[in-house]
């Protein structure tokens, strides 16, 4: 007979976790004087609850583990939503441990009570609210299972405080209950024959890969990476997707969506065959529906039913492990004599060899002010060959970091796509260090985002993190005034970031290296320093306060109506072949 508390800490050690993030406070003591007495959980005591979210959730995407976050009641449970929410849209498998005020208080407004499962159902894949302890134990080990199940995610466990200290009999991991939850897959090898039918007779086709594939593991990104090699077709990935296929190979032909290149974009619209295996076709991807990819069939491959047909109608649908549907399509493809010939598609890398020749990541290289997407280049070019681990905030910065830093290998890539959480980067990057001792991890962040989590430099300081925060710092809210420059007439309505610390200072207050660049003939010299100090360093790459970023779809456009520049019109002539020339 041990304490409801106990069970909670002896459950987690049964689902190999070994990392907590949180916060305690008065909902949560049984836990935490239980998590007092032992020794094979570490709890890493971040200074604000989002904070605890983020890092877990950076935890989760470096190392393929759920990440596990314990909170107190009310504010604790409340400010943990955001990063809840995140994770949702993300599909990032947490589990969330929140202290509740005692069962028979729950209801009376009782000091720090919040109804936390009721607030929290729309951002979780699902909650419980434990009210016997005789389920505790099951409730934990399900929690788990439903986390990182099917389409992963966040799910949220509230634990009322007469819970964590009445006693029960604790069976262990052998003899826990069946599970119910169960995702089912619905892979037809008829549908199998089908898309192998479309992919054989294509002219036009490509390879629209999501964060699905690297959700998946690495066995699929390696086993969709021996499939595109195979069929020679080009591949894009979206922003969450960024690594399940390597940026330097070949046959890819860069982000596409809002940010993404002009040869991935224009390559979507004009395609007669889309492949799109583990993304969603977000909003952010699309565009203008009415307009998406209007001469392309589409074969959808997801683990998740409820994203088929949702945004984009396939033709057909693939519904399992991305792993298994690719292994699926491959052994089939390979029983076809006819097995992907490649003149099929010369015309087609004609084409897109055309498009790559606008060259829509070009820009002025100067001295000074520093362009952003110079300060990126050169952080990609003097760290290609680290095993590095890049987390970001949300903003241009972001995108820059998406479209100049080069990802080949999946889980090195951290940024929040959904929800697009400012403030996302530095906690993320905590969880990320810790998941990865002695790697090389990098918040790449604005200034705007880092002032949102910047608390938890003190946790970094705390924990010796090896942490870098390269700041892509050019004193506004970036995007914003981006947009506000090209679609409201340029009335920069509280978007200036005025009153901004020394981010040296700041850094140094904290007993973390800072340091500092103005121009260009700097920025080598400060990323190395940057690289070569063993401890924590903040960066502060000072930056072009006016540059844009672009390429750029503006809102409810259509892939082909991208900009590549603020006057740019993209008027295109086509030749007495059919292929476009820009």
């Amino acid at each position: 007979m041990i304490n409801g508390a106990k069970i909670v800490l002896k459950s987690l050690v049964d689902q190999g976790v070994d990392i907590i993030f949180g916060y305690p406070g008065g909902a949560t003591l049984p836990i935490y004087d239980e998590l007092f007495r032992q020794k094979k959980l570490k709890h890493i005591l971040v200074r604000h609850e989002q904070g605890a979210v983020h890092a877990a959730e950076g935890y989760a995407r470096s190392s393929g583990k759920v990440g596990v976050v314990c909170v107190t009641s009310g504010p604790g449970a409340t400010n943990c939503v955001t990063g809840l929410a995140d994770a949702y849209m993300d599909s990032i498998p947490i589990v969330c441990l929140t202290g509740q005020v005692p069962t028979k208080l729950i209801g009376n407004d009782a000091f720090q009570e919040a109804d936390t499962t009721g607030i929290t159902r729309p951002v979780t894949k699902h909650n419980y609210l434990v009210k016997n302890i005789k389920d505790l134990e099951k409730i934990i080990k399900e929690a788990f299972h439903v986390a990182k199940s099917g389409r992963p995610g966040p799910v949220l466990v509230d634990l009322p405080k007469d819970i964590q200290n009445e006693k029960y009999i604790y069976r262990g991991k052998k003899r826990g209950k069946k599970i119910n939850f169960q995702p089912k897959e619905n892979i037809n090898l008829n549908s199998i024959k089908q898309a192998t039918s479309l992919i054989l007779k294509s002219k036009k086709p490509i390879f629209y890969c999501g964060g699905g594939v690297i959700n998946s593991g690495l066995e699929a990104s390696k086993v969709l990476t021996k499939l595109i090699r195979k069929t020679k077709f080009p591949c894009t990935n979206t922003l969450m997707g960024l690594g399940c296929y390597p940026a330097v190979d070949k046959q890819f032909i860069g982000m596409l969506g809002m940010h993404g290149t002009y040869e991935a974009n224009l390559a979507m619209h004009d395609s007669d065959l889309i492949i799109a295996v583990g993304a969603r076709f977000d909003d952010r991807v699309t565009g203008n529906l009415s307009k998406f990819s209007p001469y392309a069939k589409k074969i959808h491959i997801d683990i998740d039913p409820s994203s088929i047909n949702k945004n984009v109608k396939a033709d057909i649908a693939l519904i399992g492990d991305v792993k298994t549907i690719i292994n699926s399509i491959y052994k089939e493809l390979e029983k076809k004599k006819s097995f992907l010939k490649f003149e099929n598609i010369k015309k087609w890398w004609s084409q897109i060899n055309i498009w790559k020749k606008k060259n829509c990541l070009g820009y002025k290289k100067i001295n000074y002010p520093i362009k952003p997407q110079f300060s990126l280049e050169r952080l990609y070019e003097l760290t290609k060959n680290k095993d590095c681990f890049i987390t970001t905030g949300v903003g241009q910065h972001q995108m820059w970091a998406a479209q100049y830093y080069k990802f080949n290998k999946p889980n090195r890539w951290m940024t929040s796509g959904g929800l697009g959480t400012m403030g996302y980067g530095l906690p993320a990057a905590i969880g990320a260090q810790i998941a990865n001792p002695g790697k090389l991890v990098i918040d790449i962040d604005g200034e705007a985002s880092f002032l949102m989590t910047m608390q938890e430099l003190s946790t970094i300081c705390q924990y010796k993190l090896p942490v870098k925060i390269f700041i892509v710092n050019n004193k506004w809210m970036g995007m914003v005034r981006q947009w506000q420059e090209l679609i409201h007439g340029g009335r920069y309505s509280e978007s200036y970031t005025e009153s901004l610390p020394d981010f040296v200072k700041l850094a140094e207050s904290f007993g973390i290296v800072g340091l500092r660049a103005e121009k260009s003939s700097e920025v080598d010299n400060v990323i190395k320093e940057m690289i070569k100090i063993k401890k924590p360093v903040l960066l502060d790459m000072v930056v072009d306060q006016y540059e844009n970023c672009f390429p750029m779809i503006p809102s409810g456009a259509a892939h082909n109506e991208i900009l590549l520049g603020p006057d740019d019109k993209t008027d295109e002539t086509v030749n007495e072949e059919g292929m476009v020339l820009v």
